[in-house]
């Protein structure tokens, strides 16, 4: 079995080996791959096939190219007629969409369906000046685009999704020999290699001028006809007309090998086989380079195009796809002849147990102190490799291994059988995403359900994102299939948005939002109106149905959710789209739309308040808006005209009453009018109370009491006041005088503290014995007379008044007053 399993094992060197196996017998037809030109991309990506214009080539019918896009194992995706100019290079970006650059400079972008996306172009000196090459990179972030020009200028962008054009620096020298060149990326941002004749240069947007580069190439006269860059940019690779493969470290601070090949033909490829070797495609010989001395070919009977990869070289042929790569180390240990690994004998263990051999006890007593270590070589080395039979052999022996451990997480090793599932679904030849393991870790699982998305398998993606326990990947998956759904769905709009309701429930991770944009995008209002119904948050569907027009619906939405920023926000739209009296005349349906308008007119404008309140023949609203008018400081000139606008709006409302306080105001303000004009104060917008104040401060006591004979001041009131303003004035005879002009109305303790207030403890004690007797000890306490407040509560016989006695006064009196507590009953 073993030596079945490394039949297409070559030695490669001491230790390693390389293997060439077969992965899909590819399921095109009518294709001839000596006069079409490939391109694809890495991950397992599609192949777009177009006639090679540097080949002659029998053509029939129209003449006009035909791009074709087959996924890995040959199966038909798309395809369109070209007919937009002259093809310099295609290429792939990272989320799949084929990139067609053209001599004129415009870059044409189209998805894996063949569907037209967008242009853009390389900048004007390109369009001017003629594109000769192209190269497409992959940075960490996105997808890049660089073109050589006729006149040997390069100009550079690193982001096909922001086009934006970086010109690298001139190359001296005459413009004739024979060029190549290569683009390398390092920390963010991108460089280029450019060869010409035996000249190489470094060209970087952040240096003016070309850098020239010293390498020694093995020859003193050579040109430089190739060169790769490995997949981490780390690697180089340089081939001369001379036959020599230079093989070392990219900044060249370090040469591995100087190869000479024994072959001056300039190869049909050279790329980069993972870090491990160089591969030259000499169109149907395969001639694999080792960083050190080893060397090994590979034949093919037919010419062979090659796609570099993170850890392997995918070789397309018309017949087959095969898979190039360096034997990974853990299954190179297990599976070589003698080997001694712990994996290679807990495999034999499994092996001879599945046979009930009594040897399964022996190697697993030999593999016993490294059993942990061997189920670990076991779980990695199934990952590696693409026949489903060995892959169930390394983990059945992972599996037996485990029995026998007391503390091994099955962690590694239930994530590898879930991984190895999700892995052999995408490599099924109609689904043809040949990745590997190594791949997948460098893509994320995250990157491979958008793989499926971007090709339609959603249901795919969809099954594994559960097998896997990824609920977040779920629903980034069904709102991709809907808005898949609803661009190219022609059902009826109805069915359309049930279908896609029933497939993705009410789901958190799922905004409807984003699918009815979809639709509002792709010109189908309707469908994109009927799906937002089904958005359970009305902030993110109240913003979608105004720019789709539904004024009245945003608005039943945004009242049923209680939320009144978003109904504003609705009034808000409404108002700047649609005529004011059919804005007014919708909103009279929607008593809170209403009410929150209004609300709004009240702190803004104040002019469409009344105007809305005209119209709805509400005077009692209208009233009350010239009542405010006339109370704003900013209206003074306008008070009387605002106070008989209201009076004429509460009459016509019926409300004479209220109608008769306007009478009354407008009344004092004539007389306060008259007031500021001769005592040169201010009186006009003051209270009634405020007026009376003044007056008193005036000392214009009958003034005051003409006014409050007049309006009616209660006699309680105008007391305070008096007693107020003298106590202001620090009038102490005339405020004894009037708390003897008749009863007081409010009491003598008012008198009391206004006295305190103002520091007259004198004055004070005047009005002390026409307190009331229940506030005596009180007003006592305030004025400092601790004994007597004590002797008086003595005599009421009140413990709470002695209590608070005690409270307040000194130490030297706290014996009397508990003397005269213990008196008191309890």
């Amino acid at each position: 079995m073993t030596v079945l399993l490394t039949a297409d094992w070559t030695p490669f060197g001491k230790d390693d080996y390389f293997r060439k196996f077969e992965v899909y017998n590819m399921e095109w037809s009518d294709i001839d791959l000596n006069t079409l030109s490939l391109t694809s991309t890495s991950f397992g990506g599609p192949v777009a096939v177009i006639r090679d214009r540097n080949k002659f080539v029998k053509v029939q019918g129209s003449g006009k190219p035909i791009i074709t896009i087959y996924t890995t194992s040959g199966v038909y995706i798309s395809s369109f007629n070209w007919s937009s100019g002259q093809i310099v290079r295609l290429g792939w970006t990272s989320s799949l969409d084929l990139l067609c650059i053209m001599e004129d400079g415009h870059v044409l972008m189209y998805d894996i369906f063949s569907n037209y996306r967008h242009t853009f172009s390389m900048g004007q000196e390109a369009i001017d000046t003629k594109v000769i090459d192209a190269k497409v990179f992959y940075t960490a972030q996105s997808t890049g685009i660089a073109v050589l020009t006729a006149a040997h200028r390069i100009f550079l962008i690193n982001s096909v999704n922001e086009p934006k054009v970086r010109r690298l620096p001139e190359i001296p020298g005459v413009h004739n020999a024979s060029v190549c060149w290569e683009v390398m990326c390092e920390d963010r941002h991108s460089k280029v290699l450019f060869a010409r004749g035996k000249d190489l240069y470094s060209l970087n947007e952040a240096e003016q001028n070309a850098v020239v580069l010293d390498v020694d190439l093995g020859d003193d006269v050579y040109m430089i006809k190739a060169m790769a860059v490995s997949y981490d940019f780390k690697l180089l690779a340089i081939f001369t007309d001379r036959g020599k493969l230079w093989i070392g470290k990219s900044d060249l601070s370090k040469c591995f090998r100087l190869y000479d090949v024994r072959n001056t033909l300039i190869p049909v490829q050279l790329v980069w086989c993972g870090n491990d070797a160089v591969i030259i495609n000499w169109g149907m010989i395969l001639e694999v380079i080792g960083l050190k001395e080893e060397c090994i070919k590979y034949h093919y009977d037919e010419s062979v195009f090659l796609v570099q990869e993170v850890d392997c070289v995918r070789a397309i042929t018309l017949q087959s796809m095969d898979i190039i790569q360096k034997v990974p180390q853990v299954v190179r240990d297990i599976f070589r002849i003698s080997g001694t690994a712990p994996g290679s004998f807990l495999l034999e263990a499994s092996k001879q147990f599945k046979k009930k051999n009594h040897r399964s006890n022996e190697y697993l007593h030999i593999v016993k102190p490294k059993l942990f270590l061997a189920v670990q070589q076991c779980v990695e080395a199934a990952g590696h490799e693409f026949n489903t039979e060995t892959q169930k052999m390394l983990i059945r022996a992972a599996q037996f291994g485990k029995i026998y451990l007391d503390d091994c997480s099955p962690e590694n090793y239930v994530t590898m059988c879930r991984v190895l599932r999700c892995i052999n679904a995408v490599r099924s030849p109609k689904i043809g995403i040949p990745i590997t393991h190594t791949q997948l870790y460098t893509l994320t699982v995250q990157g491979l359900m958008k793989l499926l998305m971007i090709r339609h398998h959603h249901f795919l993606a969809l099954d594994l994102a559960a097998f896997l326990k990824m609920p977040e990947s779920s629903n980034v998956i069904r709102l991709h299939w809907a808005c898949y759904k609803v661009k190219h769905s022609n059902r009826n709009k109805d069915q359309v948005a049930k279908e896609i309701a029933e497939k993705l429930g009410f789901n958190k991770g799922v905004s409807y939002t984003e699918i009815a944009k979809k639709a509002a995008d792709c010109g189908k209002t309707e469908l994109a109106i009927k799906i937002i119904e089904y958005e359970p948050l009305a902030n993110l569907q109240v913003p979608l149905l105004l720019r789709l027009g539904e004024d009245r619906t945003a608005l039943v939405k945004a009242i049923e959710s209680g939320n009144t920023d978003l109904v504003y926000t609705v009034l808000s739209h409404m108002r700047e789209n649609i005529p004011l009296g059919k804005f007014q005349m919708e909103i009279r349906g929607f008593p809170l739309a209403q009410a929150l308008y209004l609300k709004y007119c009240r702190l803004h404008n104040k002019d469409t308040l009344k105007d809305v309140y005209t119209q709805e023949d509400d005077h009692k609203s209208q009233a009350v808006c010239y009542i405010r008018e006339s109370l704003d400081p900013k209206n003074s000139g306008m008070r009387e005209a605002s106070l008989v606008a209201a009076q004429e709006s509460y009459k016509k409302a019926k409300l004479d009453l209220h109608a008769s306080f306007c009478e009354e105001q407008l009344k004092l303000l004539k007389y306060q009018r008259s007031l500021e004009e001769k005592f040169k104060r201010d009186f006009v917008g003051k209270s009634l109370h405020a007026t009376v104040k003044l007056l008193l401060s005036a000392q214009e006591v009958k003034l005051a009491d003409k006014l409050r004979t007049e309006y009616k001041v209660p006699d309680r009131r105008y007391w305070w006041l008096r007693v107020q303003v003298l106590g202001e004035l620090g009038d102490w005879f005339e405020l004894e005088k009037f708390s003897k002009s008749k009863k007081s109305y409010i009491g003598y303790e008012p008198f009391l503290d206004i006295c305190l207030k103002y520091g007259n403890r004198y004055e004070a004690q005047k009005y002390l014995p026409r307190v009331r007797e229940e506030l005596k000890v009180k007003y006592l306490v305030k004025l400092g007379m601790m004994e007597e407040a004590a002797q008086a509560a003595f005599d009421q016989k009140d413990r709470e008044a002695l209590k608070y006695v005690e409270s307040k006064c000194d130490p030297d009196l706290l014996e009397k007053v508990g003397s005269f507590l213990r008196q008191l009953p309890k």
